[in-house]
């Protein structure tokens, strides 16, 4: 009964928070033609507005991001040619990613670096935690095996770390950037503003849930590794 509960959980935290971004961006992708110009448009405006010409703006169907190797903002079809309020919002958070990385902003250029090496080490760790009964009967040494497993773990805790550093990065992007741009510009009218913080949020709300599902994935290898 508890291993039902516990995987009911994982999926509610893993899906609902997907499942509400999707909701939200929906609602406010109409009216379609809500705005001027389209989210790519928007962005480029911005982009040019300070002094950042280098950062291109692309179209992807890999989700809506910025590259920093590429130097490019890139958005979904729907927000690169959208004129909806999702389009200018989501548009105008990823410009504020743009902004951290030319301003040094650290956490953003720690993110970045950690993301690769999590990566890396999480795939490492999980293989050797699944290696670790075939070395516990090839050493037959309790404390290399505990060892062993030790190294595991913490390799796999670097993606933990790297989703706890990324929720700040998203939050600065959305609420220290992104909206007090488009208040500043005054590209929304006052009635648009907890609309535009509830997408911010929802977007938001995705990384807390990928950081939560990596500690619950994180306490199951420790389990394994406490037997």
């Amino acid at each position: 009964m508890v291993i039902i509960f516990i995987i009911i959980f994982v999926l509610a935290i893993s899906f609902l928070p997907q499942f509400w971004l999707r909701k939200v961006l929906k609602k406010y992708h109409s009216p379609a033609d809500k705005f001027p110009g389209s989210g790519g448009q928007f962005a480029r405006h911005l982009l040019d507005k300070l002094s950042l010409d280098q950062v291109t703006v692309e179209q992807t169907d890999q989700g809506d991001h910025y590259d920093p190797q590429q130097l490019a903002v890139r958005l979904s079809p729907e927000n690169y040619t959208g004129k909806s309020l999702t389009a200018i919002v989501v548009a105008s958070h990823e410009v504020g990613h743009a902004i951290q990385h030319h301003s040094n902003y650290r956490l953003f250029g720690w993110r970045q670096r950690m993301a690769i090496l999590a990566s890396v080490s999480e795939r490492a760790g999980v293989m050797i935690l699944m290696l670790m009964p075939v070395l516990g009967l090839l050493s037959r040494s309790p404390l290399l095996t505990l060892i062993t497993g030790v190294v595991a773990v913490a390799l796999i805790f670097m993606g933990i770390v790297v989703h706890l550093i990324t929720l700040p990065v998203e939050w600065d992007a959305s609420f220290g950037r992104a909206m007090p741009i488009l208040k500043a510009g005054e590209y929304l009218s006052p009635e648009d503003y907890p609309a535009a913080k509830r997408i911010l949020r929802a977007a938001a709300m995705t990384y807390v849930a990928a950081a939560l599902a990596s500690l619950l994935n994180f306490s199951r290898w420790l389990a394994i590794l406490r037997r």
